[in-house]
């Protein structure tokens, strides 16, 4: 990683709406895991002896802390008190864009999917097809991974396929080019094993080709758009 460009790369992955977290530190390194926005899901890795990149992480661990203050020593964050359900299970109340990314308290913003979705399969994939003709593949994302959550384990890859390739369309329309190729290029993989045996009229073949072949024209046109896919037959 060279030393001028490598806290710009981790500036540009945070404003598209990844997070990241410090695997290690050395005596003037440092390597970080590049995460997605969601799921948390490595996607890539980095290394570098940038001191720019050091002064800027400070003593963080992650891209959930906070920045220290501009002069002074540096400051720990705060325990933030988190929106909890009836059942004490974390919320996040902070409003989100059409492509999920966070905005200001009080920002009218696109309604998330609620925690406890519970869709057949039929009608997961009939949602998550109408949301990502919306333009909303952020949310289609959220269904699709719920249903990841449900299904049985012989299913479980391929929702957690479909659930990728939402996330992947996310990253490229947000215009994260790296996380979008690889998590297509997963997604492809997972996908693409159930070609023979995907259930639900799940266009697993079609779907495995179009992520690989999505991946590589973003490859070479990172400006370019990506069209939303057809999930079934």
């Amino acid at each position: 990683m060279r030393e001028d460009t490598a806290l710009d790369q981790l500036r540009r992955w945070q404003e598209s709406g990844g997070r990241w977290s410090v695997l290690a530190r050395g005596t003037g390194t440092v390597t970080i895991a590049l995460l997605t926005c969601d799921t948390g899901e490595e996607v890539d890795r980095m290394s570098s002896d940038s001191p720019a990149l050091l002064a800027y992480l400070g003593e963080r661990t992650s891209s959930e802390e906070d920045l220290p203050a501009a002069a002074g020593p540096v400051q720990r964050p705060m325990p933030v008190a988190r929106d909890r359900d009836t059942t004490g299970r974390p919320r996040n109340a902070r409003p989100r864009d059409a492509l999920g990314r966070p905005l200001p308290s009080g920002a009218p913003g696109i309604p998330t999917m609620p925690d406890d979705l519970d869709l057949t399969p039929a009608d997961a994939l009939l949602q998550a097809q109408r949301l990502l003709d919306d333009g909303l593949p952020f949310h289609a994302h959220e269904v699709l991974e719920a249903a990841w959550k449900a299904a049985p384990a012989d299913e479980r890859e391929l929702w957690r396929g479909l659930a990728q390739l939402a996330v992947g369309l996310t990253h490229a329309h947000r215009g994260n080019t790296t996380g979008a190729e690889r998590l297509l290029l997963r997604s492809a993989e997972r996908i693409g094993s159930y070609e023979h045996r995907a259930p639900h009229g799940i266009a697993a073949g079609r779907l495995s080709t179009w992520a690989r072949t999505e991946a590589a024209r973003l490859g070479g046109d990172p400006t370019g758009d990506v069209p939303m896919p057809r999930l079934t037959t």
